[in-house]
């Protein structure tokens, strides 16, 4: 067994500058580090990241709180980073950041994911920071290890010389860079309804670090929930401005300005973010809600098919189904209804859906027991008990 200085750090990127920070820490007390700053072609980003965590003896993983939120989809790149830490047996090491807990975090860690908290962490409070990463080094990354390490493929050795030296190249992070950085976590852990909150944090964080395209990204959400949608879209073009790679982004921007009524510009935010993530399902979803609310019924019907293929959902089964009652194709509305009601018996508007299109194929009995099902879920539903009078009305004169 030898001691090793080889270290892969694992990172989201809401938490940059906290991993620039570790990284600059270990390089400057010879650790030879891999820090992905963004600067690996994306076609090949994936491979070339796990390859390297294979060449790397320890696994430095920065966890805060929402740093694993986004791990219960199984193509997460964190969490197939973590994965492959597991299957190559590294040594891991959570660095835990902003009063990370396992217990608020477990049901994220799900899969091999769940055996994360039986490794040995270590705290890092801002205010302790270098003496926190001294005892990383000297307790946790100085041992001995029995470990099988791989070389790094011919083929990667260019872009990961490119990425070690933009890594290198970054400037020194700032107590306010990892101050913005906490304040960006608070405003994430606050409640969904606390708007104002979350606002006042995340605009602690961009007053800390003005080039914070999250904090933007975040305050937009914010703002769209308080119904502030003039603001919202503001915020979510400052951060494109400053990363214009994000779906999501412009996803939400869409909806915002098809909010305001904007639907030409929504369409288009819609197509960028597609075009970004062709694989991005709600994308399809909500250009086909603007193109059926511009009257464009046959692209808006493509659009749904699009989304579910990629992700078969309730919702875009009724949106889908909605359009074909515009183009008075009954039989086809009826089916989508139906296929939306398959997957998710307690969603209302599909029910009330498919008793407007058997209605309109002449299937009075079919109707009422569709509405009779929608009162199920809610007795309160207006729209079901009109039509269902309407219908009983005629049926019994």
């Amino acid at each position: 067994m030898q001691v090793e200085n080889t270290v892969f750090i694992s990172y989201r990127r809401t938490n940059t500058y906290m991993a620039r920070a570790v990284y600059q820490n270990l390089t400057a007390n010879g650790y030879d580090c891999f820090l992905d700053v963004e600067s690996i072609d994306a076609g090949s980003f994936t491979q070339i990241i796990l390859n390297q965590i294979a060449a790397r003896a320890h696994f430095v993983l920065i966890l805060t709180p929402s740093a694993l939120e986004r791990c219960v989809n199984p193509d997460d790149m964190v969490r197939k980073e973590i994965e492959r830490a597991l299957d190559q047996k590294r040594n891991i090491v959570p660095l835990l950041f902003d009063n990370f807990d396992y217990g608020k975090a477990q049901q994220y860690m799900t899969g091999k994911l769940a055996v994360l908290p039986q490794y040995n962490s270590v705290e890092v409070p801002l205010n302790y920071f270098e003496e926190a990463l001294t005892r990383l080094r000297t307790r946790f990354l100085s041992q001995p290890l029995d470990t099988i390490l791989f070389p790094t493929p011919v083929g990667d050795q260019q872009a990961v010389s490119e990425a070690k030296a933009n890594a290198e190249a970054q400037p020194a992070v700032t107590e306010a860079n990892l101050s913005a950085e906490a304040w960006f976590e608070r405003g994430l852990q606050r409640d969904q309804s606390d708007s104002a909150g979350k606002i006042a944090d995340f605009s602690h964080a961009i007053t800390l670090n003005p080039k914070f395209a999250e904090a933007y990204y975040d305050r937009g959400i914010a703002y769209f929930y308080q119904g502030d949608l003039d603001a919202a879209i503001v915020d979510y073009s400052q951060s494109i401005a400053l990363d214009a790679t994000s779906p999501e982004t412009f996803n939400n921007r869409g909806i915002a300005r098809k909010a305001k009524g904007d639907m030409q510009s929504a369409i288009a935010d819609y197509s960028e973010a597609i075009r970004l993530n062709p694989q991005y399902a709600e994308a399809y979803d909500n250009q086909g809600i603007a193109l059926k609310t511009q009257g464009d019924l046959s692209n808006a019907i493509a659009n749904y098919g699009l989304s579910l293929r990629l992700k078969p959902n309730a919702s875009t089964y009724y949106n889908r189904g909605s359009a074909w009652m515009a183009q008075q194709d009954w039989a086809n509305a009826a089916a989508d209804f139906e296929a939306g009601i398959q997957l998710a018996a307690d969603y209302i508007n599909n029910y009330l859906g498919l008793g407007g299109a058997l209605y309109s194929q002449g299937d009075l009995q079919g109707a009422i027991t569709a509405f009779e099902k929608a009162l199920k879920i809610d007795a309160n539903n207006s729209l079901a008990q009109k039509n269902l009078a309407i219908l009983r009305q005629q049926i019994d004169p």
